[in-house]
């Protein structure tokens, strides 16, 4: 130990990652020091300590001191509310530094706000609101934010939107926050109202949007949010915009903009950003571009993690390439790491893909034998499919009489698929009961089974079921399409006219129609007159 004068001590040795344990053993010695002469070091030691980190030595620190502050219970309850295993020590600080007369601030407010967030207490979070606004902190803009994101997390969005609507001043981050809030409730109607309010608006508020339509599935919205952003000054996508937007751009085939999205983020260095670089892999794998996806998932590399496993697992079997996903697999495992239920339901996707039921059987057997994971739905789901396209129907719908939840719409309806498939015509009408049940007003089951009847010559079983259909006003609805064109993508159904160009599209269709009629006529002139010679 290096004494500088006598108050002053060097903490280079510290500051070392590596020299944990001699950054301790001075920690020690300067804390015996103080403690002989009265010098005050509290400041100093657990600044020190929390850089180690040993949390526990600075509470101790801090629980002996005669001098301690309000600043120092913060930095502690800081420390421990971003370590998970220790968060509850939180709380216990809080009590101590009440005890000796200190009061909180609007800091520890915001550090224990957030913290209840992370343990998902309610009961904890509305006991410290009391608290808050008893300390007289209610109009600190801050802290009542991190209070509304609070309750907006563990599940009382009614309780923040009445923070929220009582909130004298509101900045950018409140907004964003309740924003956030109705999004992951899938209220997203009320973050677009609450966005189309806001005063100002920064990457955050975009992103809030975005993010919450992609979450909900409403990815076309996704996309033209996203593109209307670009057209914003002074707002540039960050890491969580690129993250959010990458789905939309999968989900609807909308490659161009997803070129275009990863060229950014490698421009901007955002790639390196793994959250950014594994939709970037989801987003070719789903395009159809499997080989992009797997030289992606090549330059991820040592950074990867489970969900860079599953993108690719899953993309290879969707594919078709069946024996490289479990190739992946079994280097995933000798890797050190280890699946998940979304793992399996990539695996046995592979299986369903190959025509290889017995492995499939085996795959999901050793879910709960080798991993303790529960099947979930879709893996039963899985299994209903793999079975079903091997022609082992029976088995199939064993597979659902004894799944342990009770099946939905999505099991009956692969079932019947295989049954219009393989021509089954007992078992189809056992799945399209349930399915009328579940499922009363979707035609596509109607038809399904009636194609099954006709395959059959059961015309009386046709008969019967498109009265049903016109009795019940049942009509198939339109089907449509996406179009990427120029960085915009373009939906349309059949005879669509309500595209703002739809004018000129159908003048060039005409025109195109017009040309294979002409190339056709001079074909078959031509093919007459070979025939003749």
């Amino acid at each position: 130990m290096v004494l500088s004068g006598t108050t002053t001590f060097k903490f280079s040795t510290l500051r070392n990652p590596n020299s944990k344990n001699i950054g301790m053993n001075q920690v020690k010695q300067i804390h015996g020091y103080t403690l002989r002469t009265g010098i005050d070091q509290t400041k100093t030691l657990i600044e020190k300590l929390l850089e180690i980190p040993n949390l526990h030595y600075a509470q101790a620190v801090l629980h002996h001191s005669p001098n301690s502050t309000v600043f120092l219970y913060n930095k502690l309850i800081q420390a421990y509310s971003s370590h998970s295993q220790h968060q509850h020590q939180c709380f216990s600080l809080y009590s101590q530094m009440r005890l000796l007369g200190h009061s909180p601030n609007q800091y520890t407010f915001n550090f224990l706000f957030s913290t209840c967030t992370s343990l998902s207490s309610l009961s904890l979070g509305q006991m410290l609101h009391a608290h808050f606004i008893k300390s007289g902190f209610a109009p600190d803009v801050f802290a009542a934010t991190a209070l509304l994101d609070m309750y907006a997390k563990v599940g009382t969005l009614e309780l923040a939107r009445r923070l929220f609507d009582e909130m004298p001043v509101r900045e950018v981050p409140t907004w964003n926050a309740m924003m956030a809030g109705h999004a992951r409730f899938g209220d997203v109607d009320g973050a677009l109202e609450l966005f189309r309010l806001m005063p100002s608006r920064n990457v955050v508020s975009w992103t809030t949007m975005i993010s919450g339509y992609s979450k909900n599935k409403q990815y076309e919205k996704a996309l033209g949010l996203f593109l209307r952003m670009e057209c914003e000054e002074d707002i540039m996508p960050n890491a969580v915009t690129l993250a959010s937007i990458l789905p939309a751009c999968a989900n609807l085939g909308a490659l161009e903009i997803g070129q275009r999205v990863e060229a950014y983020a490698r421009k901007n260095g955002f790639f390196k950003n793994l959250y950014v670089s594994n939709a970037v892999l989801e987003m070719y794998a789903k395009c159809g571009h499997i080989d992009v996806a797997w030289r992606v998932f090549n330059e991820i590399g040592s950074l990867r993690n489970l969900c860079s496993w599953n993108s690719m697992i899953m993309g290879l079997a969707v594919h078709g390439k069946c024996g490289k996903a479990l190739e992946l697999y079994d280097q995933m495992l000798r890797e050190g790491t280890t699946p998940d239920d979304v793992t399996f339901v990539g695996l046995l996707l592979a299986c369903t893909h190959g025509g290889m039921v017995e492995k499939g059987r085996h795959i999901f057997k050793s879910m709960k034998t080798d991993f303790n994971i529960i099947p979930k739905l879709e893996h039963y789901g899985c299994m209903v499919d793999l079975l079903g396209r091997a022609g082992k129907l029976r088995e199939a719908y064993e597979v659902i009489q004894t799944m342990p939840m009770k099946p939905d719409s999505v099991i009956w309806g692969t079932l019947l698929g295989a049954c219009s498939f393989h021509g089954n015509v007992e078992l189809a009408e056992i799945a399209a009961e349930s399915l009328f049940t579940l499922e009363p007003r979707n035609p596509g089951n109607y038809v399904i089974l009636s194609n099954i009847y006709a395959s059959a010559d059961q015309w009386d079983g046709v008969a019967k079921l498109r009265k049903v259909m016109k009795g019940s006003q049942i009509t198939k609805s339109a089907g449509h399409s996406f179009l990427e064109e120029g960085g915009q993508l373009h939906k349309f159904i059949v005879e669509d006219r309500s595209h703002p160009k739809s004018n000129e599209i159908f003048a060039l269709l005409d025109g195109v129609y017009e040309m294979f009629k002409f190339n056709r006529s001079a074909f078959e002139c031509h093919l007459d007159l070979d025939l003749c010679n």
